[in-house]
């Protein structure tokens, strides 16, 4: 199968900038697989979608503002995305410019409340650096750091927030895992009063998300890895559900890929941390999750085929082509999509 079999027109006015002002007035496209059919909803109508019994399964990572703008010891300014903590204070990152930060460099980040060590130049061209602070790490990057917004986004974001879901838990993401940021806490409530069951899972967002595959034949791609754990009493509950024939709907590809990472031939999952490159495209055979809510994903990236597998690459790509005619905002902070 070729990259180019996920390809599409996007007009660039459809990529969303900014999010909704009330996150569950976005768009929501649902799309039935069995009926072959599509409906036009508003995201909080996705209750309807849901029976008491089912799991919702969301990922409560958090985002840290892991973009930091600094200088060289020599004055020269340079750029920070944090990757991946290695061990305390030893982190991956990506740098820019690349060429100019070689072994032994110092970096200086907000007029020298941070700093950090070149320790080692890693396969990518990443960096693995150590920083030094006086201080909580995390609170010094609350002060300094700039939430890592994906290339596609050119505005600002005021509000931090607004690139965090209502249930963000535990820090260490590159990305937001967006399919979540529709959902208010006034929704999940309403969720949770029709007997919904919701469980968590972690799964740190990588920058790799963003990276576009590189080979023609997608077999031949390498997916990036990334952290993630479910806890015991969680893995139990989306069990039950599943012991009892309710559904298993997953928010975001992010949580689409633990259950299916983690999960046995019949669907069941256990307490488990690691690590997962999990590459999903059309011909997987899905094992835990019946249903997946989603954003809508770039063109020839990893996700549009992870969803085609789910929806059929046909289906998938017309439904595509049906929300652009119908406007549908697309990418983080753009419109949803239900796939039942």
């Amino acid at each position: 199968m070729k990259v180019s079999d996920f390809k599409y027109d996007l007009p660039e006015k459809l990529i969303a900038q900014h999010p909704y002002n009330k996150r569950d007035e976005a768009r929501l496209m649902i799309l039935d697989r069995s009926s072959k059919t599509i409906e036009d909803k508003i995201f909080r109508d996705i209750i309807d979608y849901l029976n008491p019994g089912d799991c919702l399964v969301i990922n409560n990572t958090k985002v840290i503002p892991a973009r930091l703008y600094g200088k060289k010891d020599t004055g020269a300014k340079i750029e920070f995305l944090l990757l991946n903590r290695i061990e305390g204070d030893y982190w991956e990152v990506m740098v820019h410019p690349g060429n100019k930060l070689k072994p032994g460099t110092t970096a200086i980040f907000g007029d020298g409340i941070l700093k950090a060590e070149i320790l080692d130049i890693l396969e990518g061209g990443n960096r693995k650096v150590k920083f030094e602070y006086n201080g909580i790490f995390n609170e010094i990057l609350d002060k300094i750091g700039v939430m890592p917004l994906p290339p596609y986004i050119k505005e600002s974001l005021k509000e931090k927030e607004k690139y965090q879901t209502v249930y963000a838990k535990y820090d260490g993401s590159a990305a937001a895992p967006t399919a979540g940021l529709h959902f208010s806490e006034e929704l999940l409530e309403k969720i949770k009063q029709k007997g919904i069951e919701i469980a968590n899972v972690t799964l740190h967002v990588g920058i790799g998300t963003f990276r576009p595959v590189k080979v023609e034949n997608i077999e031949d791609h390498n997916m990036h890895s990334e952290h993630f754990y479910i806890k015991k009493e969680e893995a139990e509950k989306i069990n039950k559900a599943k012991r009892e024939g309710h559904k298993i709907i997953a928010v975001g590809t992010t949580s689409c890929r633990v259950l299916e990472s983690v999960s046995d031939e019949n669907g069941f999952v256990k307490e488990i941390e690691g690590d997962t490159n999990i590459f999903i495209y059309p011909g997987y055979k899905f094992k835990c999750l019946d249903y997946l809510i989603t954003n809508f994903h770039l063109p020839e990236s990893t996700l549009i085929m992870l969803v085609a597998s789910l929806a059929g690459k046909d289906f998938i790509m017309e439904a595509y082509k049906y929300a652009v005619k119908q406007q549908y905002k697309f990418f983080s902070f753009g419109d949803a999509m239900l796939i039942k």
